[in-house]
């Protein structure tokens, strides 16, 4: 397909509604909607586990879009490259812990049916007996309303499966990495 043109519909504050125009390989022309954000398209997962106790570290937070609170990952929009430095600041925000960058994934499409953006993943070791550790605080924005679960590494699934049956819903990256069995 090779798009012909697009327009905006809508701008937010955050994001702008796109209406795209293409035209198939038949010479069809076809309309399609598409979100973007204003200010980055980047976003980061940080994927961090205490150590020596083995514990993921998972967040419980409200989502206005489905009226309803998320379990996931610690995550955030990246404002710069500096995707380390951005991971590591956003767990420190988020949950209070400070920890060491094992590895840091490349850029995939996030929801591309729906949006431009871009996700990495990044691993983060927390030392648990580091004294800066000892007693995390939070730093959230005012809109932010996080609290922080550490779940043990053999107990995610059935923890997820638990908290789904209270009402919460549960993003779909922790699902991915200990809800599949691998041994269908």
């Amino acid at each position: 397909m090779d798009k012909v043109c697009e327009k905006i519909l809508f701008k937010g504050q955050w994001l702008n509604i796109k209406q795209l125009q293409y035209i198939t390989k038949e010479n069809e022309h076809i309309l399609w909607e598409s979100i973007t954000r204003k200010n980055t398209k980047k976003i980061l997962v940080v994927l961090a586990k205490l150590k020596p106790s083995n514990q993921f570290v998972l967040i419980k937070q409200f989502r206005p879009a489905i009226n309803n609170t998320v379990i996931g990952f610690p995550a955030g929009l990246a404002v710069s490259d500096d995707i380390a430095h951005e991971a590591l600041k956003e767990l420190k925000e988020e949950t209070g812990f400070s920890g060491t960058i094992t590895n840091i994934s490349p850029n995939f499409a996030f929801n591309p049916a729906l949006s431009d953006e871009t996700v990495q993943v990044v691993t983060v070791v927390v030392d648990e007996l580091d004294p800066i550790n000892a007693n995390p605080a939070q730093s959230l924005e005012p809109a932010e309303e996080i609290e922080v679960v550490l779940v043990p590494e053999n107990n995610v699934k059935d923890f997820l499966l638990g908290e789904q049956k209270k009402g919460l819903d549960i993003g779909i990256g922790l699902w991915y990495l200990f809800g599949i069995d691998l041994k269908f």
